[in-house]
């Protein structure tokens, strides 16, 4: 066993290893840039060497001082976690020629699978079900529409080099085929320096379901079972679990089984993913294979027990796998939430800056109304930290078991309560909406699901009766506490509680255990709540309501409060009945027109402005790009205009909301 490995690699999954390290008692390397100097994996790191700037361009992607790092740090092999040049095999092959271990699988492998044209004839020659497609050299935009129409929309263009999401569009027309072929083009040069393209039809209403495979270097090769990663935006994974609610044991077993027959003919000898597009009806088809390990990796650990990094540097270092496919079952539910840096409310587009407040679930075993659930939270940030626009705008991946698929839902629905953040947008409101949305709950997903359940964009969700009772309960809560605290409590008992402006008539008195019992005028009922965890200042409110623990998000406001309850929000204000009339005279504001701008969605570069003043644009045309976290962001005009000013140029930086332009 090795005495001391590098890490490649940054962030969370820097952190990931450095556990499973320290468990085997391995000492770690940490390589890091500029921006990751002082990071938690540098402060968890035995070792740390700077490598360069900030851009991974300039640091974690320059082989020459990954390998100068390992010899000045007399590291015996290398861990790619994923991203970089995980799946890189120049690199796998020049540390083998290094004499330096590679943490990941044979640089045959990698190259086989790597290159998704490839990886697509040698999956139907091993017997692997695959989509139809054209996997040749595509020529030119109208060679692509040519062949897209003998294939027939709509289909899926795919950079033959890429992966996490990026490189990737759907043409349902030739206008579409036309534009997103040069869109994925470019995107594929800039993110993986490779603008070859393929083309395979696109599955309509599918389901993303993968296979996770292991093997060591002595031929066993198992199936860890499968993973649904349907819920995606932009072709990224949001929300992932283990095992998929729509497959049987018949299929579950006919998908391991062609998993494994692809890894043996490759004699695969790490962690890898095998993924499926798979239909409705359970059909299934080949999308491609994951050399490395996996971002949702945590799920599969949690349902089969086994430590994926750990199984990685055993099988390098050359170990017999310890256990064969008979012993592996599944125990249980997972699901992975991701929480991001970035706006749900606009677009899910990335968000940087300083991470002011992070509070989250405490990691471990905990209770829920309908029983027991296990958290887990995969973090590389910490409170103070600063999301960086140099790279993927992660902050964890918060994760729940529990023994059935309704307990890991309700699990990591209370998991995500527990989670504030404050200082960047984040998508934990999103996250909630889902695990409290019924179709959800049943199971029937799809990779379209985002769209379907939010097609006009996520905006929260309208308080529902439960939001309503903890929100008209955390008011009351907090309004009695700050009289008391002020030393002018008004022993006022009837009160006026106003989510936004709909109004709730509340009687408040106390039971003999001391618990908050309000009183819902013209309801018939009564809210009880206890075991009240807030005090001024704090962000959270935690309580006991009718014997349901919850969390909410709260700000106290010059009027009232802001009150977050899962993925609704609302301004809540505790008011005297006579107060309560005279505030519902008082006009609403409106908010500030912006039809006539197209504003800039997040910070970024301009790549470029289609048009210039005077010029007519109809609805749907592309008026500028915008690049950040290397991804294109196209926007198009929502509606016929004439462009009245150009508030920017290619190559400009941006701000949010900056105006690029203004229509007359």
């Amino acid at each position: 066993m090795f005495s001391k490995i590098l890490i490649a690699n940054r962030g969370e999954i820097a952190v990931r290893i450095i556990k499973t390290a320290r468990k085997m008692g391995i000492q770690t390397v940490l390589v890091h840039s500029d921006a990751d100097t002082g990071s938690k994996a540098w402060e968890m790191a035995d070792e740390t060497i700077h490598i360069g700037p900030s851009p991974a361009a300039q640091s974690y992607l320059i082989q020459d001082r990954i390998v100068e790092a390992v010899r000045q740090s007399g590291a015996e092999a290398v861990h790619p976690g994923f991203g970089f040049l995980s799946e890189n095999p120049v690199f796998a092959r020049r540390l083998e020629a290094e004499g330096i271990t590679f943490i990941g699988p044979n640089p045959y492998a990698i190259e086989a699978m790597g290159d998704k044209i490839t990886s697509k004839k040698f999956a139907a020659e091993a017997g692997v079900s695959t989509v139809p497609g054209y996997m040749g050299l595509i020529e030119s935009p109208d060679h692509a529409v040519h062949i897209a129409a003998e294939i027939g929309y709509p289909v899926m263009i795919k950079a033959s080099a890429g992966g996490g999401g990026k490189g990737i569009r759907v043409a349902h027309s030739e206008t579409d085929m036309a534009e997103g072929f040069a869109a994925v083009k470019a995107e594929a040069l800039t993110a993986f320096g490779d603008d070859r393209v393929f083309l395979e039809k696109f599955i309509v209403n599918p389901r993303h379901i993968e296979i996770q495979v292991l093997g060591d270097k002595h031929g066993n090769i198992v199936s860890l079972f499968d993973r649904e990663c349907s819920i995606q935006r932009r072709n990224q994974k949001v929300i992932e679990e283990a095992p998929s609610p729509l497959l049987d044991d018949a299929t579950r077993k006919l998908m391991g089984d062609q998993a494994i027959a692809l890894a043996r003919a490759v004699n695969y000898d790490s962690a890898g993913t095998v993924e499926f597009v798979a239909g409705q009806d359970r059909s299934f088809y080949f999308l491609e294979m994951n050399t490395r390990l996996q971002v949702e990796h945590p799920v599969t650990e949690l349902i089969t027990g086994v430590d994926l990094v750990e199984q990685m540097i055993r099988s390098a270092a050359g170990e017999t796998m310890a256990f064969g496919q008979d012993d592996l079952k599944i125990n249980g539910w997972a699901i992975e939430s991701r929480i991001y840096a970035e706006d749900p409310y606009r677009g899910f587009l990335p968000s940087i800056g300083r991470l002011v407040r992070y509070e989250t679930a405490e990691e471990g075993e905990h209770e829920s109304p309908i029983g027991p659930y296990t958290v887990r939270n995969d973090s590389g940030v910490r409170e103070g930290d600063e999301i960086s626009m140099f790279y993927d705008p992660m902050i964890s991946k918060l994760c729940a078991w529990a023994p059935t698929r309704a307990g890991a839902v309700e699990g990591m629905a209370r998991a995500l309560e527990d989670t504030h953040l404050q200082g960047v947008g984040h998508n934990v409101p999103f996250l909630a909406a889902v695990m409290d949305q019924d179709r959800f709950k049943s199971g029937a997903l799809s990779t379209s699901y985002i769209v379907d359940e939010f097609p006009d964009g996520f905006h929260g969700i309208p308080a529902g009766p439960l939001q309503k009772d903890v929100m008209v309960a955390c008011a009351v809560a907090m309004n009695e506490i700050l009289a008391e605290q002020s030393g002018d409590p008004s022993d006022r008992t009837d009160w006026i509680v106003l989510i936004d402006r709909l109004p709730i008539g509340a009687s408040v008195s106390y039971d003999d255990d001391e618990a908050l019992t309000i009183e819902l005028v013209g309801e018939d009922r009564a809210l009880r709540l206890s075991d009240i965890d807030w005090r001024p200042g704090q962000a959270q409110f935690r309580g006991v309501l009718d014997d349901a623990p919850f969390t909410a998000e709260v700000k106290r406001i010059a009027d009232g409060f802001d009150i977050r309850s899962r993925a609704s929000k609302s301004r809540v204000r505790v008011l005297s009945p006579h107060v309560a009339e005279l505030f519902a005279r008082l006009p609403e504001k409106v908010a500030a027109d912006t039809s006539k701008l197209i504003q800039s969605p997040m910070p970024g570069l301009v790549v470029s402005i289609a048009v210039t003043p005077g010029q007519s644009v109809k609805t749907g045309e592309t008026v500028a790009i915008i690049e950040a976290m290397k991804m294109q962001n196209i926007m198009k005009a929502e509606r016929d205009g004439v462009v009245k000013m150009v508030g920017a140029q290619a190559g400009d930086p941006v701000a949010a909301d900056d105006v690029l332009v203004e229509f007359e």
